[in-house]
């Protein structure tokens, strides 16, 4: 059982109430607008808190106090301690998300723009049912015989246009670009959509933030007495903010300016949802007169640490200028470390673990980051066969992933020829096969007591049956490797997953991680017998239930999924250029910028150990190259800041260049 402990949340500010001196100077601040650009582990909440209770002890009617926020949440937990610093007064803070805001403004003055009184909010599970219903009606006639993605990937499509603000079009051959030849089934099911909310006065989570900006710059009268309404505007963690967002903001502190935003650009990592970097950037021009403070005392890492986070984020091309500091001392300097091959890498960082442990760490005090999902996959058989507990948030679960399961099925038949669930597996994929014809297929093999010689003879006019067929005929386990056997199902499972997963795309690459790991197999049965160390998976329910009371697993998690905790020792896996920044982003200076600043969320969110590692030599199969440095993010450090060591066969950790062949 793998189950998430509870991440202690980054600690946001210096001990007891005291604040410093630019808290204390974004916490007095008088009339008008105020960026406070907050570096990680400065203390943002904090401030902000302290904020919103100075106002309401300086006579702000506390309902004329707007505090706006991404979760729910956050906006309860910054009231509450405001509570506990001044009085129940602050109870009556106007605090909520910005779409639960868009709402109530809505239902109070949606008329103005002819939304209908009795209009009804679709949550997404809404939206997609209906995007699901409209989408049948469409689907007669899909473009050249392939089906249209399913209700849930359209729905994720159409919210991406819509907060970016760019066309369908424009989405579609940027980011999903396997979809660009059903582009006129999308646009016309897109219209059809917004068609059918209009008609039935449906309003889903995006409309909220439209339509509350279309009221904000429409209805003069009704923006004048909104902004009227709410003499101070605090925001938090504008950087993630997208640009419809920002207009709302914008119209909102039209009559006073009274405009705190919070934020830290260098932690703008989720361009993917829509948010804009440049809002944070570009808030001093869009407000004269703009103060700007910023928080740069860290109460979270080692000077070390922060040394090397200082150097990193100073490669950025757009920035608002800090350095962040302590007045903590001391603390060991992070660590590159080189190892031999991926394998290599993940049993170093098993031992490195177990190191910690016999220290006393707490599992749950321990973190292994990474750039993509798919980069843990070795690691989590290392940790498996160590029977070392742990959870693993943002991306699949390697044993979990239906996609990983799908291929290991074709090899475990050929171990064990009456394996009956991997049998239902591989036959239920193919299509006009049912759960009752595959069972019928598997008792066949079973009478005919000739394994995969079964299959083959059985009569079949079903051409994937004979696809399937041909495989097993090509698979020879006694003349083949473990990977060419992987090579040959992969390339027969190929267009299933195609016809699948909307994502393929990116489960295509899950795979060809999945073939390196083959690679350092002699036998097959070895090779699914580690596939099989992890135990049973819970029902969802259990996993849910275990997920919020285990606090003694180790968390290996994306780094999106990282952002804002902490942890005693952070792992960085794969920092290979390539991986990290990925090849993709290489050809876009926007998307490279936003690698840059996920590498300085990472690297931030250590207290007293970082470690940055990378197998030495990768050949990438997709483009046919080999990746052999360090990300470039980090290669260029200066080796007093970030000293290196590689990791030999044997697991040693050898001083840069020590050991090496002359």
């Amino acid at each position: 059982m793998n189950a998430p402990p509870t991440p202690r949340p980054a600690p946001d500010a210096g001990p007891g109430d005291v604040l410093n001196e630019a808290q204390r100077a974004a916490v007095d601040h008088g009339e008008g607008p105020l960026l406070v650009i907050a570096g990680a582990g400065s203390g943002k909440t904090r401030t902000l808190t302290h904020r919103v209770a100075r106002l309401v002890a300086e006579g702000v009617p506390p309902a004329a106090i707007l505090l706006l926020t991404f979760t729910r949440k956050a906006a309860q937990e910054m009231i509450a301690r405001a509570i506990r610093l001044l009085d129940r007064r602050c109870e009556r803070v106007s605090g909520g998300t910005f779409h639960s805001f868009a709402h109530l403004m809505l239902r109070q003055h949606g008329t103005a723009i002819g939304l209908p009184a009795d209009f009804a909010i679709l949550d997404r599970s809404d939206a997609e049912d209906l995007i699901g219903l409209l989408r049948k009606e469409i689907a007669g006639r899909p473009a050249r015989g392939r089906p249209l993605p399913r209700k849930q990937t359209l729905g994720d499509l159409f919210s991406r246009a819509v907060n970016t603000m760019r066309p369908l079009e424009e989405v579609v051959l940027a980011e999903y670009a396997h979809f660009a030849e059903q582009l006129e089934e999308l646009e016309a099911l897109f219209a059809a959509y917004e068609r059918r909310k209009r008609e039935h006065h449906f309003v889903d989570y995006d409309d909220l933030l439209v339509l509350f900006r279309r009221l904000l710059a429409e209805a003069p009268e009704v923006r004048r007495r909104i902004s009227g309404a709410y003499r101070h505007i605090l925001v938090d963690e504008y950087q993630d903010t997208n640009r419809i967002q920002a207009d709302i903001l914008d119209l909102l502190a039209e009559v006073h300016r009274n405009l705190m935003v919070v934020g830290d650009d260098s932690q703008s990592i989720y361009a993917f949802r829509g948010a804009d970097f440049r809002n944070i950037l570009e808030f001093p021009r869009r407000f004269p007169g703009t103060r700007i403070i910023r928080l740069e005392e860290n109460y979270r890492s080692t000077q070390p640490i922060l040394d090397l986070t200082n150097l990193v984020i100073a490669r950025a091309r757009e920035k608002h200028a800090k350095r962040l500091f302590t007045r903590r001392a001391g603390g060991a300097p992070p660590l590159l470390v080189e190892a031999e091959d991926e394998n290599t890498q993940s049993r170093w960082v098993v031992e490195r673990i177990r190191e910690l442990f016999d220290r006393g760490v707490d599992p749950g005090e321990i973190a292994v980051l990474f750039r993509a999902g798919y980069h843990s996959f070795d690691l989590e058989i290392e940790l498996a066969r160590a029977q070392i507990p742990f959870v693993k948030v943002g991306g699949f679960k390697f044993s979990e992933s239906a996609h990983i399961k799908d291929t290991l099925a074709h090899l475990r038949v050929l171990a064990n020829p009456y394996d009956r669930l991997s049998w239902h597996r591989i036959l239920t994929l193919l299509e006009r096969i049912g759960p009752k014809h595959a069972e019928g297929i598997y008792r066949d093999i079973v009478n005919a007591r000739s394994g995969v010689s079964g299959l083959l003879a059985l009569p079949s006019r079903n051409p994937e049956l004979e696809k399937l067929k041909a495989l097993f005929r090509a698979l020879d386990p006694q003349a083949m490797s473990v990977a060419e056997l992987g090579q040959e199902v992969l390339r027969y499972y190929l267009p299933i997953l195609r016809r699948s997963f909307d994502d393929h795309p990116r489960r295509a690459k899950d795979l060809e991680q999945l073939l390196g790991i083959m690679e350092r197999y002699r036998r097959l049965e070895t090779f699914l017998a580690d596939m099989a160390l992890e135990p049973p998976t819970l029902s969802v329910e259990e996993r849910l239930v275990a997920e919020l009371e285990a606090k003694d697993r180790l968390v290996l998690s994306t780094i999106h999924s990282a952002k804002g905790l902490e942890w005693h020792t952070v792992f960085v896996l794969w920092a290979l250029d390539g991986r990290f920044p990925s090849l993709h982003a290489l050809a876009d200076e926007e998307e490279m910028e936003e690698e840059l600043r996920l590498m300085y969320v990472a690297l931030t969110r250590a207290r007293e150990g970082l470690y940055l590692c990378y197998p030495r030599e990768v050949f990438d199969r997709t483009l046919g190259v080999v990746l052999n440095r360090p990300s470039r993010f980090i290669d260029r450090i200066p080796r007093r800041v970030l000293p290196k060591c590689r990791v030999d066969g044997y697991g040693r950790l050898l001083p840069e260049g020590e050991g090496e062949a002359p």
